[in-house]
């Protein structure tokens, strides 16, 4: 549907995350990727979803003298948002373990900033979800990021891994948010673009 829409308009996904690209082709949106190495830092002063609209639209940036006539370019970034501190992704499995413990028996929000770019705008928006997890074990933990990619995530975790099946008590909000991309707001949003 989104793409018979959108049928003359060049989508450019500029994100390396496969579960973003999965998300795409699940919502039979014809795309291409492209990605740019951006360094993502940010003011110390910005705060929850300050720092990934920030982010996102820091990302997008990097591609405006590339943009063509119905080119849409889409650009995010997710970000965990524990105790008034931001958990990114770790920096290795020690880190992993640690932001992994910090979750455990509390309640964090996922936070993802998407950027829509094209010639004429730039249109930036977010999404919030409260996710809750029961105690971990540290053997539980050790087990998920031995046998699990859980460097690549914000967070340290995927909810559509082992870790979210067997720790993740409740969500409120977007699920699709949490694997990275709210999905329902950013078709909302594409068909604007027709």
């Amino acid at each position: 549907m989104l793409s018979t829409i959108l049928q003359n308009k060049n989508i450019i996904l500029a994100s390396g995350s496969p579960r973003r690209q999965q998300f795409f082709k699940e919502m039979n949106l014809k795309f291409t990727i492209q990605l740019k190495e951006i360094e993502e830092i940010y003011p110390d002063h910005l705060k929850a979803e300050e720092i990934t609209d920030f982010l996102a639209l820091l990302k997008a940036e990097a591609f405006k003298n590339d943009l063509k006539e119905n080119d849409i370019l889409v650009t995010s970034d997710t970000i965990v948002w524990l105790n008034g501190k931001a958990l990114g992704k770790p920096k290795d499995t020690e880190d992993a373990f640690q932001m992994l413990q910090q979750l455990a028996n509390q309640t964090h929000e996922v936070i993802t900033s998407v950027c829509l770019k094209s010639i004429e705008k730039t249109e930036v928006f977010h999404c919030v979800t409260k996710v809750s997890f029961n105690a971990l074990s540290d053997e539980a933990i050790l087990y998920y990021i031995t046998n699990y990619n859980s460097l690549d995530k914000a967070g340290s975790y995927g909810i559509q891994d082992w870790i979210g099946l067997i720790g993740i008590s409740k969500i409120e909000g977007s699920y699709t948010n949490v694997v990275g991309l709210p999905t329902e707001m950013l078709f909302k949003k594409l068909t604007n673009y027709a």
